[in-house]
This record gives structure tokens, C-alpha cells and sequence, in this order.
């Protein structure tokens, strides 16, 4: 009885520091916001740093309002942050299902990863930008040529991750499993893509902020609605407040779409132990 007792006062003790520590994290946080923020604010009042060109967290607060009570040149704002999700939503789900795809089919098959590899390489080494600009002039102003680029930019990612978590499968376990008569899609569905989920899942927090990344620079090469087309417009008016509330837009997008993965990441992984540290 007595070890319960300790034990159960040693376990209070342990979610105790746990709290403590999440508050302190907490509150670390909300102090190194409150610092750049205010620093910000300061040094643009005094005129330490220009306004017209930085702008300050005031002026951008009243810019983002502005949008959501008046709307923006192009519409309303939620209309221009729908656009962008949309293109990165489609983006992002065709890439990643493409770049899962070729990474497992090349990752179990020698001889077509030594036949694509060098295309593949060479096709990672175009500097997206001048993707974006063939897109535009192929598929026109509208939403494909956006989902284009988005697609281009998550596809090399989680091909990437799924291609090496597949070739890092432990070997013993697919032996294992060809001992006790597995064939080879068995194998490729019950060891090796298990095995190579913690890859491709770790590749999707990164592969969407970079679907979201090709969608803006998509409309900012040429669009007709858009977070992206809002940061062309405000930087054609020298709106400096303009452009940073876009950005503090596409950030809170990219947050809560990381978040949300966050929570598929660890429902898909509930067999993986948690780390101790």
C-alpha cells in the first residue's frame, strides 16, 4: 500500500513539472512576441526603422481589419484565402499521392529507380519559378496552373521521404515475412509501407507549406484572385502594411493545416512509442 501511495505521489510530481514546464513554454512564447512585436512597434514610432517601407504591427492589424470589414481590391478576403486553399488543397493532395506512389514503386523495384533516378534528378534541379511561369503561359490565369506548381513542389518532397523510407525497411522483417510465404505485394503493403509511414508522414508537415508556397507564387506570377495576387497588388502600391498582413495570412493558414496534420500524424502512429525525453 505504502508503495502505491509513492508511487502515486511520485506520478503527481512528474505532471506537475510537466505543467510547469508547458506554462513556462507558454509564456516564453507570448514574451518573445511581445518583445519583437512591441520592438517593432517602437522603433517604427520613433523612426528608428522607415514605416513606409517596414510598416508596424498597428498599421498591419488595421490593414488585416480593413480587409475583413471592407474587403480587399480583388473581393472579400475569405473569398482570396478559400482561392489559395483550395489550389494548395488540390496540390497537395495530388503530390502526395503521386510522389507516395513513384516513391514506393521505385523504392521496391531496382531497376526502375536506376532508369528514372537521373530524370528525376534532373527534373528536381528546375528552379520552380520558371515552372511557374510555363504553367501560367500553358494553362492560363485560372486555378490549374496553380495546383501545377503546387503539385511540382509537394511531389519531389514526399517522393523523396517515401522513396528512402522504403529503402530503409528492415531487412529482417520483409526475410521474415517471405520465410512465412508472403508475396511481394504482401510484403510491400504489410511491412515495407508501415515501415516507411514515420517518412512520409514526417515529409507531409514540410510538402504543405511548400503546396501553399507554389499556390502563392502561382498568383503572384499571374492570377485572378488570391492571398498571392493581394501581395502583388499591396507591393505595386508600396502597401507595406498590405504585404505583411498577407503574410500573417498565409501563417496562420500554414499553422492551423500543420496542426491538423499534427493530429492525423498521431492518430496513424498510436502503435509508435512515445519518446521519453
Amino acid at each position: 500500500m505504502q508503495r502505491l501511495l509513492r508511487a502515486r505521489v511520485l506520478q503527481l510530481r512528474a505532471q506537475q513539472r510537466i505543467r510547469r514546464r508547458h506554462a513556462l513554454v507558454i509564456g516564453l512564447r507570448v514574451l518573445v512576441l511581445v518583445v519583437v512585436l512591441g520592438g517593432w512597434e517602437l522603433a517604427a514610432r520613433l523612426k528608428w526603422i522607415d514605416p513606409f517601407f517596414f510598416s508596424m504591427p498597428s498599421a498591419i492589424f488595421e490593414q488585416i481589419v480593413d480587409w475583413f470589414v471592407n474587403g480587399t481590391s480583388q473581393g472579400p478576403l475569405l473569398t482570396q484565402v478559400w482561392v489559395t486553399l483550395e489550389e494548395t488543397g488540390l496540390g497537395f493532395i495530388i503530390g502526395s499521392v503521386a510522389g507516395v506512389f513513384c516513391g514506393i514503386v521505385l523504392g521496391r523495384n531496382k531497376l526502375l529507380s536506376d532508369v528514372f533516378s537521373l530524370y528525376i534528378k534532373i527534373a528536381n534541379s528546375i528552379p520552380r519559378v520558371v515552372l511557374g511561369s510555363v504553367f501560367v503561359i500553358a494553362l492560363g490565369l485560372g486555378m490549374a496552373s496553380k495546383v501545377a506548381l503546387a503539385v511540382v513542389m509537394v511531389f519531389f518532397v514526399v517522393f523523396a521521404n517515401a522513396f528512402q523510407g522504403v529503402r530503409e525497411a528492415d531487412r529482417y522483417m520483409i526475410a521474415n515475412a517471405q520465410i512465412l510465404g508472403a508475396s511481394r505485394r504482401q510484403v510491400t503493403t504489410a511491412v515495407v509501407i508501415p515501415s516507411a509511414l514515420s517518412w512520409i508522414l514526417a515529409s507531409l508537415h514540410v510538402s504543405f507549406g511548400f503546396a501553399l508556397v507554389g499556390a502563392v507564387v502561382g498568383e503572384f506570377l499571374g492570377s485572378k484572385q488570391g492571398i498571392g495576387l493581394l501581395i502583388s497588388t499591396a507591393q505595386g502600391a508600396f502597401n507595406a502594411s498590405g504585404v505583411f498582413a498577407a503574410m500573417i495570412v498565409l501563417a496562420v493558414v500554414a499553422l492551423i493545416a500543420d496542426y491538423l496534420l499534427t493530429a492525423v500524424e498521431h492518430r496513424l502512429l498510436k502503435w509508435r512509442p512515445t519518446s521519453t525525453n
